[in-house]
């Protein structure tokens, strides 16, 4: 498991270093922040930080679709997320790299710490290899850096406090299992990954395999109910998170998320994603940004009669 340990490599990786042209590194995926389940840098943030928040989920969402392209060896993909890194880190300018050069020139002008970008990078590296996980804990290690690294980003550039870093990973780590879970039969099938609990599926009787049938059997579905349910004993310790934070916008985005999150997590919890995409509709959609605006706007309006500030 890689954990970051390479991170003061600073040599462009062998595979690239040679070559007279720049290669094509990415992969692109199609995927963009329309086809997120969550909000990502949307009109609730401030405007002057929006373009550092793009750049952010750019170079996010190009080391994830080289993680996840089928067609790419697992050396191959290490070696484009090691070019990655070291980019990022601001020890190379390949322009086959624009997106992590980019984000390297936003961590420089915010101050921020390139760790979080080298937490997803060890998280993907991770993903080139590694293709079941033992136990729950076992996958809250991987999502601390695949997803927590996104909630601690934002934290930073709004300059909020670590102090709420644990509600803002849980909500993080609750995000990502509610995606694992949606996309549990696309991830067996196309990249053959299952991030359901080992032990939970060996205590069902269950085998990767039933991820491909038309339905969930029972025991899978009991499993699948599991990570629900720990989705929403996260979400628990993540509602806080709204409240405890200085920036208004940066509290009615993460407001607005949680809620997506919980209405999701409840229908993980009845439905079946084997047999469908278990999903939100728009109207549902629309219902869980209305009220989580009006969660954060009401708690600050009694904060402000109180003489509290807000």
């Amino acid at each position: 498991m890689n954990t970051g340990g390479d991170r003061n490599r600073s040599a462009a990786p062998p595979l690239f270093a040679a070559s007279p042209t720049p290669p094509l590194v990415e992969t692109p995926s199609g995927k963009g922040a329309a086809d997120e389940n969550f909000p990502v840098g949307s009109f609730l943030l401030p405007a002057r930080l929006r373009p550092h928040v793009t750049t952010f989920y750019a170079f996010a969402r190009a080391i994830d679709d080289i993680a996840d392209n089928p067609d790419l060896a697992a050396g191959d993909k290490i070696a484009r997320l090691d070019g990655f890194e070291q980019a990022v880190l601001g020890n190379m300018d390949d322009p086959a790299y624009a997106k992590a050069v980019a984000m390297h020139a936003s961590l420089q002008e915010t101050g921020i710490t390139p760790a979080h970008c080298q937490d997803l990078v060890s998280a993907f590296k991770q993903d080139a290899v590694k293709r079941r996980y033992d136990d729950w804990d076992d996958l809250v290690d991987y999502c601390l850096r695949s997803a927590a690294p996104v909630g601690r980003y934002l934290l930073d550039l709004h300059g909020e406090s670590t102090k709420a870093y644990p509600c803002s990973d849980a909500l993080c780590i609750a995000l990502q299992v509610i995606n694992h879970l949606q996309d549990c039969k696309d991830d067996f099938l196309t990249l053959d990954r299952v991030y359901l609990p080992g032990d939970w599926m060996r205590a069902e009787d269950v085998h990767a395999g039933a991820l491909a049938a038309d339905a969930a059997s029972e025991g899978l579905l009991r499993v699948i109910r599991l990570g629900a349910h720990a989705a929403d004993q996260l979400l628990a310790g993540a509602r806080a998170l709204p409240f405890e934070l200085d920036s208004k916008r940066l509290a009615m985005e993460s407001a607005v998320i949680i809620r997506i999150a919980e209405k999701l997590t409840a229908l993980l919890m009845r439905e079946d994603p084997v047999a469908k995409r278990v999903e939100l509709g728009r109207l549902r959609f629309a219902q869980c940004g209305i009220s989580g605006l009006l969660d954060v706007l009401l708690a600050r309006g009694g904060r402000e009669r109180s003489g509290k500030p807000s």
